[in-house]
Order: structure tokens, then C-alpha cells, then sequence
């Protein structure tokens, strides 16, 4: 099967960022899939007319240089938006495909993906990644009640045109159905990737020892995007309560984003900047493993806002894929894993003092973190591995390919589905 994949901002894992629809495509392509990635250009390279052309592992990806970045005024991003928009619905429609799958944020990818797969009669499968317009309407950021309502037609127009959806989290998914209950919807939350996260001890060793102000002390991280949703202020705050209960805890926060500086002015504030708290610049996907491997806990932040309760956050799949205690601020999905199976702590999402102590208690517990690490690891593996997470989303497109109602194109996407089935079994 031939699959275009529409994903605005793709990263491979030498770049920093989340690379679910990297692993997705690779498999797709190791199951005998043909597969063309559009996405921008966000490596950095200086703006180029056109489209440029990579091989990721067997995957084709298209990039356009559209500038964006987290500390863009929602104005910009809006423009940024816009401009993938139109630029991806002319190359996704020049390409041939049996099947389109489009995955948000933000929402407006869903336009190439619908226009493409109608042009080219054949399915179309929508991810979200978000509840948009939901989030940012309780985050403030939409106020205006004519964007509301777009906001919302567009994400009615995404859903009615999907022959199924993809959603991250059970939250989301729920909020699909509310606005479309007709819709097939399928939860696959983000992923585990074991083998990336298998690290040495000797690994492990020689990284504390090349940071001395890290040695064998207690460490917490925090790594990913430093945005308005996550409040990684948070942690600051609690590392200043820290510091007075256990002087010795060390807080490592490793991302970029539009709350990076504020995040950086209020540690060096506080008096804790480069000494109990560090903060490094995003790094490639790659190099997590070793930051997680040192880490005695990894955290997961959001504002206090019901609707991010739902989020499906790269950091704690992997936390879990890492063998690491999780500590979240927030309820939902997540927390209920964390207490079912005592893979971490859940904070109080507005009291830092106590968070604090809840950090040093289980820092300094030998028992708690050894059962805890168990548990965050089986989670993993029985939960939220790659690979049975990929054969559920397999599954998706399968039922899209061989949908009756995809154009008159079912006979042949069950073909080409057939033919890379068919590939899958002799490999």
C-alpha cells in the first residue's frame, strides 16, 4: 500500500522532539508499505525555494521550510499553520496513494489531508494528538468567538471526513465522539521504545561522573517542550523547598520553548540556578536514554486545566521505557496507571511544598524506587510497547484500506494492503 503521511512537524531520532510517526513509518515501510512523509523543515537549515527530499530508513520525506518555533506569538503560529496548509494539500494531492493519514497538531493538517484523499479517492485516517478546539479555549489562548466556531467546524470537518480516527489518549478520544459519534475511533496512545532506552551501567557511571555536581546525588529530570501548557515552574518552585528538606537532590531540565527564559530567570531568582537546578538546551531524541538512565525520577507537568488532564506526553512512555519512576501534577488516564500500578508519584497540582517532600521521601527510598522502577518497566512492556502499539495502528489503516465506503477505491487498497500483508509474512 501506497500511504501518504501528513505530519507538520516529524522528527527522526537525531533530532529533538517526539518520533512517534518516525517509528510508525518505519514499520510501515518494513511491512512492505511505500510511504511519503510531508512534513516542514525544522533542523534549522536556512529557508530554500521548494521542497527538498530525504531517506529516513526507507521512508520518503518531503520538507518545506515554514519558520516556527514555541516562542512565536499565537499570530505567527496561525500564519505558520496556514502556509504548511496550503503548500502540503498541493504536494499531498501530486503524490500517488492508496490511502492518507494525517496526524495533528495542529488541526489545520487535517485540509491537506481530507482534499488529498478526495482527489485521489481513497481513505483518509485523522490522528489527534490534541483535543483542539478544547484547549486552548479552557488555556485562554481562543477568545474570540468567530475562531471558536472555526476552530470547531474544522475539527467537525476532520472528523466527518475520516473513515476513522486515531486518538491519544481515552480523553480525546471521547471528545471525537462527542462531536461525531458515527466516527470509528481507535485509542493508541504514544509509545514505549525499549530497545532505544536499554542503557548500561557502566553507561550510566561514567555519565554521573562526567558531571560532578551530579556524582551519586538523588536526580530528578524533566525533559521535553517548556511551553504554556506545562508550567515546568512548577518544579522550580518545589527544587526551592527541596533544597532546604535535602540539600544534596539535584533537578535537571532539559527542553526548549517559550517558557525556557521565565522557567531559567525564576531558578537564578530563586538562588538555585547550576546548583540545585540545571538547565540544558533541547537535545536529539538519541541522547535521551542516557539522561533518563542517570535519572533517580522523571516528571510530567501541565497547568492546572481539566482539558490537559488528557495529554499522551513523549516523557512519561519514556519514563516507563527507561525503568523510571513517573511524577505527573495532574488526574486522568495517566494517574490512574500511576496508582493502579505504583509506577510513580501524583502530585498536588498546586501545592509545591508538598510535592517537594513527596520528592525527597521517595528519592531517598531504596524499596519504593526499586518497586516503582519494576512497575514503570512492566507498564511498558505489557502496556505500551512500539511494536504492539504499531500492530494496533496497523490495524486502523487496514480497516480504512478495506472500507466500502472509501470512494469505490475498496477493492483496490485491499489489494495493495493485501500485497504488503503479504510481504509481512515472509519476513
Amino acid at each position: 500500500m501506497h500511504i501518504v503521511y501528513i505530519h507538520q512537524y516529524y522528527c527522526n531520532p537525531r533530532m529533538a522532539g517526539g518520533i512517534r510517526s518516525y517509528e510508525q513509518a518505519r514499520r510501515l515501510v518494513a511491512r512492505g508499505h511505500t510511504v511519503d512523509v510531508i512534513t516542514t523543515d525544522i533542523t534549522g537549515t536556512p529557508a530554500r525555494a521548494g521542497w527538498r527530499q530525504t531517506d529516513d530508513d526507507g521512508i520518503r520525506v518531503h520538507w518545506y521550510s515554514v519558520p516556527y518555533n514555541n516562542s512565536m506569538s499565537y499570530a505567527r503560529r496561525i500564519r505558520a499553520f496556514a502556509q504548511f496548509m496550503v503548500v502540503a494539500t498541493a504536494k499531498a494531492a501530486s503524490i500517488r496513494a492508496d490511502l492518507v493519514f494525517a496526524t495533528s497538531t495542529p488541526l489545520t493538517v487535517a485540509v491537506p489531508g481530507v482534499l488529498a484523499a478526495k482527489l485521489r479517492r481513497v481513505p483518509f485516517v485523522f490522528e489527534v494528538r490534541d483535543l483542539w478546539p478544547e484547549v486552548p479555549i479552557q488555556m485562554g489562548a481562543l477568545r474570540n468567538p468567530v475562531l471558536r466556531r472555526a476552530a470547531g467546524a474544522l475539527a467537525n470537518f476532520a472528523y466527518r471526513n475520516a473513515e476513522e480516527v486515531v486518538a491519544l489518549s481515552p480523553g480525546m478520544a471521547a471528545g471525537v465522539v462527542a462531536r461525531r459519534p458515527s466516527t470509528r475511533t481507535t485509542v493508541i496512545p504514544n509509545a514505549a521504545d525499549l530497545a532505544m532506552f536499554e542503557v548500561g551501567a557502566a553507561d550510566v557511571e561514567a555519565f554521573r561522573r562526567r558531571h560532578e555536581w551530579l556524582g551519586d546525588r538523588p536526580l530528578i529530570v524533566y525533559t521535553g517542550a517548556l511551553g504554556a501548557v506545562n508550567g515546568v515552574d512548577y518544579l522550580v518552585r518545589a527544587a526551592q523547598r527541596m533544597r532546604e528538606l535535602d540539600p544534596e537532590i539535584r533537578v535537571l531540565i532539559v527542553g526548549h520553548g517559550k517558557e525556557w527564559e521565565p522557567t531559567k530567570r525564576l531558578a537564578a531568582e530563586l538562588g538555585l540556578l547550576d546548583d540545585t537546578v540545571r538547565m540544558w538546551d533541547k537535545v536529539p531524541k538519541a541522547e535521551l536514554p542516557l539522561i533518563l538512565g542517570a535519572a533517580t525520577m522523571s516528571t510530567s507537568f501541565v497547568r492546572p486545566i481539566r482539558a490537559l488532564w488528557e495529554n499522551s506526553a513523549n516523557k512519561f512512555f519514556d519514563a516507563l521505557a527507561a525503568g523510571r519512576p513517573i511524577a505527573i501534577n495532574y488526574g486522568g488516564w495517566q494517574a490512574g496507571l500511576i496508582d493502579e500500578f505504583g509506577a510513580g508519584l501524583v502530585l498536588d497540582p498546586t501545592d509545591t511544598g508538598d510535592a517537594a517532600e513527596q520528592f525527597v521521601k521517595h528519592c531517598r527510598d531504596e524499596s519504593w524506587l526499586a518497586q516503582a522502577r519494576a512497575a514503570a518497566h512492566r507498564l511498558a512492556v505489557e502496556q505500551f510497547s512500539r511494536d504492539l502499539l504499531f500492530d494496533r495502528f496497523a490495524d486502523v489503516l487496514d480497516r480504512a484500506a478495506h472500507s466500502k465506503n472509501a470512494f469505490g477505491r475498496a477493492a483496490h487498497s485491499k489489494n495493495a494492503f493485501g500485497r504488503a500483508a503479504h510481504s509481512k509474512s515472509r519476513s
